[in-house]
């Protein structure tokens, strides 16, 4: 059989592309209307140097799928046909493919495929639930097919029984450790990507109760279908509610398939989610697995698809669309981690293989400070007081608290100072306590003046808070941060004050009263000292 003739009749085009900008770029030849990048991700998966031809490369894999599939029935030539054409129209229509394995050949590794659920949403007519399936059982029949045919060339899997089997007769049940039965082999995998685009295309939000109910019922569909000949065990529950049209009877049709009791069981396809790769990129997927779509635009600066269906689910057109965004509303906000979360939760109980658990936790948003807005004090607050002594020289720090116990004014007020540093210390205060009431952090007033080096400082007396200040900003604001922040700062290095070399022009001198003795007029007359 030659898979290539397949391909007569649809338009192809050839590019340059390479998946690294750095490397060599390689022709590469595929259908017209698929994107740039899905040249890049060939040229990324083929491995060499040379020119990439789709049909081609395409060609290798499908002919050994339909040549075993043939041989399972028969080696008839119309069964030969027949699957090889389904499976390049499945490619061709970019809704299935399959993974780096199959297209290395590699034996070692398990072999699968990858399902575009978008590219079986057709316009005006919903899903094609029929066609899905279908589409699913011819898959799994080329897995197992191929298990069959090329099970002695594998390795990499070590068996699960510690006996053989005329030792597991002769052992008791307890000396086992293993269950008797052999573990049941897997044929291959079946993973789904572009959820979102399919939800959006079948006008569910992907953050909503009826997008994931939606999604619940595709994935244990595809499950169902996947257990079609291996017995009734470890069926999925089917989903409480069916918001696809014209879905449930598909599945009930599937579930009667599944529940069929055997002696001789099918090798197992397992069901799961795609992971980051260039067959996502091939199938023209907007987002990969389950993660929900991150643009709206897609890498030329037009709207995704999925982007035109949820504007056109909503009744809005692009004109309006954009309208209402130049008017600082958002028509269609995308989803956030918690989203994909709660995706990731409803769907793991109807896959065999979840993906890697999606980040829980959201990224901190960037504080914008709304100008001209101030959050006044209440008129009643509550505070703190205290008193202190840097250095010797006393020191009182008040604060004002909002009612969620966050800072909005503080008051620095030095008791023995003259009236130059008290007006400069109340002034300082008054500064800071209108920023912290127009939002300013205070995390960023402790980064900036904590351990700030300017008299008086020295010993701290009277809050164990610090021993040791290089400055009244320095205990004040550390003093905050431990307050407010729950963050509390190491003192800084000592420094003896008393000790501290005075400077000298040119050079510095030694002291007045050195080893030698008190110095002559005259030698203290020819010290310059550096005086502001």
């Amino acid at each position: 059989m030659n898979a290539r003739r397949y391909w007569d009749g649809v338009p192809l085009r050839t590019v340059m592309a390479t998946p690294d900008p750095d490397a060599p770029a390689r022709e590469v030849t595929l259908p017209e209307d698929w994107e740039d990048e899905a040249a890049s991700a060939l040229a990324g998966m083929i491995p060499g140097t040379g020119a990439i031809r789709l049909p081609d490369e395409s060609a290798r894999w499908i002919e050994r799928f339909a040549a075993d599939i043939a041989s399972e029935n028969g080696g008839t030539a119309g069964s030969n046909a027949i699957s090889g054409r389904s499976l390049a129209w499945l490619l061709m229509l970019r809704q299935a493919s399959p993974t780096l394995a199959v297209w290395h050949g590699a034996l070692d590794r398990r072999p699968g495929f990858v399902i575009n659920l978008a590219a079986f949403v057709l316009p005006d007519q919903g899903f094609a639930g029929d066609a899905f399936v279908a589409a699913l059982r011819l898959l799994c029949l080329a897995l197992r097919t191929d298990s069959k045919a090329r099970a002695d060339r594998r390795n990499g899997e070590l068996p699960l029984d510690l006996f053989t089997a005329a030792e597991q007769r002769t052992q008791p049940d307890d000396a086992l450790g293993l269950p008797l039965g052999e573990p049941q082999p897997v044929a291959g995998e079946l993973l789904l990507t572009n959820l979102d685009a399919c939800l959006a295309a079948l006008g569910f939000d992907y953050d909503s109760d009826q997008g994931r109910d939606a999604a619940c019922s595709l994935t244990a569909l595809t499950t169902l279908v996947a257990r079609e000949g291996t017995g009734g065990d470890n069926l999925p529950l089917t989903p409480h509610r069916q918001v696809i049209p014209g879905l449930a009877a598909v599945m009930r049709d599937a579930w009667s398939r599944a529940a069929v009791e055997t002696d001789t069981p099918e090798a197992r396809v397992e069901t799961g989610f795609s992971s980051p790769g260039p067959i996502d990129a091939l199938l023209g997927c907007e987002a990969c697995g389950i993660a929900p779509v991150f643009s709206l635009l897609r890498s030329d600066g037009q709207l995704a698809v999925s982007t035109l269906a949820r504007l056109a689910a909503r009744g809005l057109t692009v004109e309006a669309a954009l309208a209402s965004a130049l008017a600082g509303d958002m028509p269609l906000p995308l989803p956030g981690p918690d989203a994909h979360m709660r995706m990731y939760r409803a769907l793991a109980g109807f896959v065999d293989r979840v993906p890697a658990r999606p980040d829980p936790v959201s990224s901190p948003m960037p504080r914008v400070l709304p100008r001209g807005v101030i959050r006044p004090l209440p008129e009643r607050h509550t505070g703190i007081a205290q008193k202190t002594s840097v250095g010797g020289h006393r020191l009182f720090l008040r604060t004002a608290e909002y009612e969620d116990g966050t800072v909005g004014e503080i008051a620095l007020t030095p008791a023995r100072e003259s009236a130059m540093v008290r007006g400069l210390m109340e002034s300082f205060s008054e500064a800071v306590s209108v920023g912290l009431q127009y939002g300013a952090p205070l995390e960023e007033y402790v980064e900036r003046f904590a351990y700030s080096c300017f008299g008086p400082a020295g010993t701290v007396e009277g809050d164990p808070v610090a021993a040791y200040a290089t400055s009244i900003l320095d205990y004040a604001f550390r003093a905050l941060s431990n307050i407010y922040l729950h963050r509390r700062m190491p003192d800084a290095p000592h420094e003896d004050a008393e000790h501290a070399a005075s400077p000298f022009l040119p050079f510095d001198e030694p002291p007045p009263d050195g080893p030698g003795g008190p110095r002559s007029p005259g030698d203290r007359r020819r010290g310059l000292r550096l005086v502001s």
